[in-house]
């Protein structure tokens, strides 16, 4: 006798019931909703708090715009024009206070600060002071951002500082941002994902980061909840459509078999992750006919790619997957992960950047103006930023047209735009050199507590029992709801 069949044999219906007293109450409740809201509910009995939450959701979707490597924030978002004057001259040690530095930057004997040569203006009703020579057209909509200047992380290297921006932690294995969202919000379309990940192709490639399905991974839960990757070219899913000689109905009639032996092995062995795999085929098979007419971007008419710019008319290139985003969200995705590499200043920063402010520069316009447009802008939270900032000193020598970046945790910028977000926003200030923060700090558990928050979920309790503990996506230590965000 195994081990299995041995629990099952001492199992009595008073433990059993005992047990299962709520579980079996949700599952009652699951059938009679059937669809996505009866999973949701069913899955509650595992622990988060998924059947209402404290106030009304402001945001439906979103879409996570990361820039892979860490965008630097002082050429972009963070205006610092004294340091104009400090230009070769050491950073002082009492600024830096003996901050850890990388492998790239630890046997430098000076921190030479190099300036941002781009040209600055103030934008918008309130004034925001933003890059303007190389985002003209996100200037456009500087109304619309609510910028936060003073995130900061304690991850210092690419990998763990990814994973903590997804996770909210820097050791892997643990659920994404995304997938918490599939988990406790479900899809608003039965025949895609709640889930889906985009992986643009930057322009320039001079430093690309290794990203990988981690990062997208449900970790603990179900891995229904782990996000669908697209592919950039070719199908946009591998195995997508049946193989020559492989109809419609005998794909059906394949499923409908594998399905019951799926079925006999679930009341044998009682593994939840089965039914998974029959809810993941059947998902898969709806897709064969839903993703084709979601991919279709080049219908879209030509008052579309006057937004976007003709860029979105390239498969694979930030324009055209900002594009599918909107696509997706659009069809009742919840959550649309996109990630943009080559935002690892090391090097030839001024040079780098122009190649990548164009690369998102009228998309993300276009993306704003296009869910206005559509009237989805309201319930549909834009998230842009990367993993963390880089250093107002320059990695190796510095000129005022080549000068490089190294990691920098202790502050960077992020922007939120639509979805209950406060247009119009400035939160968070930085010293003169963008090094310290020194009013408004928001920690990655702050922002991931408000992203929850404008989801109608309270981070406290919005959990998954796994391995006794009730699991966060803010973990364990303190973090709070920026409510100065939030309109």
């Amino acid at each position: 006798m195994n081990l299995f069949q041995e629990f099952r044999a001492l199992e009595n219906r008073r433990h059993f019931l005992g047990r299962g007293k709520n579980l079996m109450g949700h599952a009652a409740l699951a059938s009679l909703l059937g669809g996505a809201a009866g999973r949701g509910l069913a899955e509650a009995g595992a622990g988060a708090d998924l059947r209402s939450s404290q106030f009304p959701a402001k945001a439906k979707h979103i879409i996570y715009l990361h820039m892979v490597g860490g965008p630097s924030q002082m050429d972009l978002w963070d205006y610092k024009p004294k340091m104009q004057e400090w230009y070769d001259k050491d950073l002082p040690e009492s600024v830096r206070n003996g901050q850890r530095l990388t492998t790239m930057t630890a046997g430098q004997t000076r921190f030479p600060i190099a300036p941002s040569k781009f040209r600055f203006s103030q934008v918008g009703s309130n004034g925001l002071w933003m890059n303007t020579e190389m985002l003209p057209w996100t200037s456009k909509v500087a109304d619309d951002l609510c910028l936060i200047r003073s995130m900061h992380t304690e991850a210092i290297n690419h990998e763990p500082a990814i994973c903590a921006m997804q996770t909210g932690n820097q050791v892997s294995g643990r659920p994404c941002i995304g997938s918490w969202v599939s988990y406790g919000l479900g899809s608003l379309n039965e025949n895609l994902p709640a889930f889906v990940v985009l992986v643009a192709e930057p322009t320039n490639k001079e430093q690309i980061q290794a990203i990988s399905a981690r990062l997208w991974s449900s970790g603990y839960l179900s891995g229904e909840h782990s996000g669908v990757s697209f592919r950039s070219a070719g199908d946009p899913i591998l195995f997508i459509n049946n193989p020559p000689g492989i109809p419609d109905t005998l794909r059906r009639s394949q499923l409908d078999g594998l399905r019951r032996l799926n079925e006999i092995t679930h009341r044998e062995v009682g593994d939840p992750e089965t039914h998974t795999r029959i809810q993941q085929f059947e998902m898969a098979f709806r897709m064969q006919s839903s993703v084709p007419e979601l991919t279709a971007v080049a219908q879209e008419p030509d008052s579309t790619y006057q937004l976007y710019g003709d860029q979105a008319r390239k498969p694979g290139s930030f324009a055209y997957t900002a594009l599918l985003a909107r696509r997706l969200v659009e069809r009742g995705v919840r959550f649309v992960q996109v990630y943009l590499n080559n935002w690892d200043h090391h090097a030839n920063t001024a040079g780098r950047m122009p190649s990548q402010c164009k690369d998102i520069d009228q998309a993300c316009y276009g993306l704003i103006t296009d869910l206005k447009q559509r009237g989805l802008f309201d319930d549909t939270l834009i998230i842009w930023g990367g993993e963390f900032g880089r250093t107002i000193y320059s990695q190796g020598g510095v000129s005022k047209e080549n000068y490089g970046r190294d990691h920098h945790p202790r502050c960077f910028s992020m922007w939120m735009a639509g979805g209950g977000s406060k247009g119009g926003t400035v939160y968070g200030t930085t010293d003169e050199f963008s090094y310290n923060i020194v009013e408004n700090p928001v920690h990655i558990r702050d922002f991931h507590a408000t992203v929850l928050h404008l989801l109608g979920r309270d981070h406290r309790r919005f959990t998954y029992r796994h391995q006794g503990l009730d699991q966060r996506l803010t973990g364990v230590e303190e973090s709070r709801v920026i409510r100065e965000l939030m309109t």
